[in-house]
C-alpha cells in the first residue's frame, strides 16, 4: 500500500484536492441560491411597483372621467338655477299681479 512517503504524499494530495474541490462547490452553491434569492427580490419589487403604477393609473383615469363629469354637471346646476330664479320672478311678478 504505501511503500514510500511520495505515495503518503500523493494521498494526502488527493484527499486535499477533494476537500478543496467539495468547498468550491459549497460555495457555489449557496452563491448561486444568493443570486436566486436576488433574482426573487427584484422579481417581487417589479411587481409591487406595476401594482402601484397600475393604482396611480386607475386614479389618474378616475379623475380624469371625473373632472370632465364635472364640467357637465357644473352646466346642469347653472341651467337649474338659472330655471329656479326665472320660475322665482314669474311667481313674484304673478304675486304682484294679484295685489
Amino acid at each position: 500500500m504505501l511503500q514510500n512517503s511520495q505515495d503518503l504524499l500523493t494521498i494526502v494530495k488527493a484527499v486535499s484536492l477533494l476537500g478543496f474541490v467539495f468547498f468550491v462547490c459549497w460555495g457555489l452553491y449557496y452563491f448561486a441560491m444568493i443570486l436566486r434569492q436576488g433574482y426573487l427580490i427584484i422579481k417581487e419589487m417589479r411587481d409591487r411597483i406595476k401594482k402601484v403604477d397600475d393604482v396611480i393609473k386607475a386614479f389618474k383615469d378616475k379623475i380624469e372621467h371625473s373632472a370632465s363629469y364635472l364640467l357637465l354637471i357644473s352646466e346642469g346646476v347653472k341651467k337649474l338655477i338659472e330655471v329656479t330664479k326665472r320660475m322665482s320672478e314669474k311667481k313674484e311678478g304673478k304675486k304682484k299681479a294679484k295685489k
